[in-house]
């Protein structure tokens, strides 16, 4: 048993590392807005497209191996301005690198945003671990807000300059974000994380080996492949689909990471009043419905109904699915990547890379098709999950 005393609870350090998540959104919401400004709705490079997405994938895991390195010998105010600085690096770096220059160097910046995403990801998941302790809902819905802001911020920003600024300028002026960001959290106290031990290999295996615990997983990686689909594609799609002009994809892009956001908030004020099973079939079902209707539509009406219905699905699926982890499997943190969250991060990264290849190999439409279909099987699987609890709940009287 650990006697290591906890850290002093500390809200004001604490909240200032969730200010790192709007940062974090900035950056990870780059790929889907930036591509319209460097040309890509004009050709059909969709393999290359998806490069860009496994270049995030790919930083994002090697930030994980540095961030551990880093947690051992500095704090987390060197790691988070670290993660800024690098960010700030990183988009000067593509500014000078816009289309004709090729693809690779481009790849290779979108890389680097994202060992900085991570990075900053992991820095602010330990910073408010105290918080979380104290209030583990309005730390994980505080985050979320958050870093939707980020994700909206860059849609509305690349939308509002795309007709005003070339790209390298956008970029030099997005640049300056985390540039701005670095000198602050240079200057800040992030509060110290809470103790943690890790589970060994036999605890995670005795966990993840019940079928409940499968069916989350497997919950979460539809899901967060289905979420970052969308984002990363949704722009190009309607360019293709619909003939918008980038800047209106934008927009639309914009209005998708609102309906998410706005979403996620509505269904924290929901879930004391509508049950949660039917919360997560009906979301299940507007998301579903969302996705038809941008496969068939040909005209922007449809297109904002669409991204309203998918959004507002979206938004509801994945609080109530890590909800329901929290309460099966409480030793699992979620300021820690290992586990049931580490496999669910996966599909959310890798999911946007293969769909470059299924969109060159059968189209543009399939990059909702594909979306719907991952939508279905969440939709399996949370009746699965409830008929599971159900039965678990039985067998528990029983006995």
């Amino acid at each position: 048993m650990n006697s290591s005393p906890q850290p002093v609870f500390q809200p004001k350090a604490a909240r200032r590392a969730l200010s790192v998540f709007y940062l974090s959104g900035i950056l990870m919401s780059l790929p889907g807005a930036i591509l319209p400004a460097w040309g890509y709705h004009l050709r059909d490079e969709f393999t290359v497209v998806g490069q860009y997405f496994l270049a995030m994938a790919l930083g994002i895991l090697a930030s994980t191996k540095v961030s551990d390195l880093l947690a051992e010998r500095r704090d987390a105010r060197f790691v988070v301005t670290l993660g800024a600085a690098l960010a700030c690096m990183a988009l000067l770096g593509l500014a000078l690198a816009p289309p004709p220059a090729p693809w690779w160097w481009r790849a290779a910046g979108i890389l680097m945003i994202g060992v900085s995403a991570g990075l900053l990801n992991s820095a602010a998941f330990q910073s408010i671990s105290s918080m979380y302790e104290h209030d583990p809902a309005a730390t994980v819905n505080m985050a979320g807000v958050l870093f939707g802001l980020g994700c909206l911020t860059t849609a509305v920003f690349v939308s509002g300059a795309f007709y005003v600024y070339t790209v390298g300028s956008t970029l030099v002026l997005l640049a300056l974000i985390p540039g701005f960001a670095a000198g602050l959290y240079g200057r800040s106290q992030f509060a110290p994380p809470v103790e943690h031990t890790d589970q060994t290999w036999r605890q995670v295996w005795q966990d993840v080996r019940s079928p409940g615990a499968v069916m989350f997983t497997l919950l979460l990686f539809f899901q967060n492949g289905n979420e970052w689909s969308v984002a990363g594609w949704l722009a190009i799609f309607l360019v293709h689909r619909i003939g918008v002009n980038p800047s209106t994809s934008l927009l639309m892009l914009a209005m998708y990471w609102m309906a998410l956001l706005v979403g996620r908030i509505v269904a924290q004020a929901l879930l004391s009043r509508v049950g949660h099973g039917k919360l997560l079939i009906s979301s299940s079902l507007a998301a579903m419905l969302g996705c038809v209707i941008l496969i068939k539509t040909d005209n922007r009406f449809g297109a904002w109904s669409g991204i309203l219905m998918l959004g507002t699905g979206f938004a509801m699926i994945y609080p109530l699915a890590v909800e329901r982890i929290g309460h099966r499997f409480p030793n699992y943190h979620p300021g820690f990547y290992n586990g049931i969250f580490s496999f669910g991060m996966v599909g959310g990264l890798l999911s946007p890379w293969m769909l470059g290849f299924a969109a060159d190999a059968w189209g543009i439409g399939t990059v909702m098709a594909l979306p719907l279909l991952g939508t279905v099987m969440v939709f399996l699987l949370v009746v699965l999950l409830w008929i599971e609890t159900k039965l678990t709940a039985s067998g528990s009287e029983r006995a």
